[in-house]
């Protein structure tokens, strides 16, 4: 399940196989793309933004610049392999995209919102996205205001909404509110430390850039890398109390009862 974390280690993983590199050859499995050729264009770098990914490219003449977009959603992932290597990544119909160079073969599976735009006009597909927990832009100041405006919103939904801050997802979410004792259905005003719950939101990601093994904990031993995520029935970690989940929007939040209990009026 793809966060900001997975999506920004995604990227330097096609940063070192593809920058600097003459494409080969491409294939686009997707309709509106699927007449496009970038032989001869070179990748100049790979990047994240919040959860989309980035690849910025060099036409043969080095006069124009094209970004290929892709977002990873729930189940988009990217893999590299050598020419002639197996591809391991999924079933063929999933395949969304495939670029060679001389010496890497990147595939994507299961893409989601897959569009090649001019990099001058990236901002068309981005703009709306808060400041990136893992990207240079990271502001707090300016997360906590874009939350602080939408006050009666539950606080697990306000953290998903990418244009608040860019990379949580359903993970980070559970499992800030759970260290910050915050139910999840709190409103957003109601909230008793923004700063201190963006801080630490940006401060868990950042922990976890570099492995693909997410924890929260401290430790990437099997069932031991959350407190609440994941972890419907079993005891809290903190008090004991079996954790809860239910479904909040379209998506599943774990909290402990007693940890996150609301105060009384």
């Amino acid at each position: 399940m793809p966060e900001g974390d997975t999506v920004w280690n995604t990227a330097q993983v096609l940063h070192r196989a593809l920058a600097g590199a003459l494409l080969t050859g491409s294939d686009f499995r997707i309709p509106r793309l699927a007449t496009v050729d970038l032989s001869g264009w070179t990748v100049l770098e790979s990047a994240s933004r919040g959860k989309h990914l980035l690849l910025r490219l060099a036409a043969p003449d080095d006069q124009r610049r094209l970004t290929l977009h892709s977002h990873l959603r729930m189940d988009g992932a990217w893999r590299t392999y050598a020419p002639g290597q197996r591809w391991t990544g999924g079933p063929a119909h999933l395949i969304r995209v495939v670029l060679r160079t001389s010496g890497t073969v990147a595939v994507g599976y299961h893409l989601h919102e897959v569009a090649l735009v001019p990099t001058a006009e990236e901002r068309t597909l981005l703009g709306h996205l808060g400041p990136d927990l893992l990207g240079a832009d990271w502001d707090p100041d300016e997360a906590v205001r874009r939350l602080a405006a939408h006050p009666t919103t539950d606080i697990a939904d306000a953290l998903l909404d990418q244009a608040n801050l860019a990379g949580i997802g359903n993970l980070y979410k559970s499992e800030v509110l759970f260290l910050r004792r915050v139910p999840p259905w709190t409103p957003v005003r109601d909230v008793p430390d923004l700063p201190g719950l963006v801080t630490l939101a940006q401060r868990l990601l950042s922990a976890n850039r570099g492995r693909w093994s997410q924890s929260t904990t401290g430790s990437t031993r099997p069932g031991e890398t959350s407190y609440v995520y994941g972890r419907q029935g079993r005891p809290c970690r903190r008090c004991g109390t079996p954790i809860r989940a239910a479904r909040q929007g379209d998506r599943l939040t774990y909290w402990c009862p007693t940890c996150q209990l609301a105060p009384e009026a």
